[in-house]
């Protein structure tokens, strides 16, 4: 197992640990904290299904053409473990754990099996990666479907990008509150975003 595949197990049954010591009431808490996240997120997979289904499953999934689903490529934040580890039974998280220990595929993600994605909700980078010959067939003749993915982007960073307090950020210090800590958290431990935080604190004192 590699270093990318150690991350994301540790990730993973860190969040499964601890989301199963949570009483019902903290369990209900933060399902209700990623309801919003979840609307948003069946919209953008219903808009990607009808524009991009057809040609993402003949360019990606069936071939090896695209970076899209690529080995060892797929950057998860530590939240989009959290997200889709709440709106998952055991028996969905067991297939990911095998899977990223026993990838079905040498050449694509650990997390792509026979049937597809394993994840209920995908990572947020996967969900909206989109290559240019995928762009240029599907919005090629259809500016209003280019327009309205413009305004999913926007709407996403109000999920994920620091620069205001965010749910990304939200999941994060939830976990660390209670002594958990991963390389998958970003919003706190990248660089960048870290900046971005900072930057956003010193504003507000």
């Amino acid at each position: 197992m590699n270093a990318y595949q150690a991350e994301q197990l540790e990730a993973l049954r860190m969040v499964r640990q601890l989301l199963g010591a949570l009483s019902e009431a903290e369990a209900g808490t933060l399902k209700a904290d990623i309801a919003d996240y979840r609307r948003f997120r069946s919209q953008v997979a219903g808009f990607l299904d009808a524009h991009f289904k057809d040609i993402c499953t003949e360019k990606c999934f069936s071939s090896r053409l695209s970076a899209c689903c690529s080995k060892n490529g797929i950057i998860t934040f530590f939240a989009d473990v959290v997200v889709n580890a709440l709106v998952s039974d055991d028996e969905d998280l067991d297939r990911i754990e095998w899977a990223i220990q026993n990838p079905a595929n040498a050449f694509k993600c650990i997390f792509l099996s026979e049937g597809g994605c394993l994840w209920r909700i995908k990572p947020v980078v996967c969900e909206f990666f989109l290559c240019d010959e995928a762009e240029n067939r599907a919005f090629g003749d259809n500016p209003e479907a280019k327009k309205q993915f413009e305004v999913f982007k926007e709407i996403k960073k109000h999920f994920t990008w620091p620069d205001k307090p965010v749910l990304f950020e939200r999941l994060e210090e939830f976990f660390l509150s209670r002594g958990c800590r991963s390389s998958l958290m970003y919003i706190h431990f990248s660089p960048g975003l870290s900046r971005i935080r900072q930057n956003r604190n010193s504003a507000l004192s």
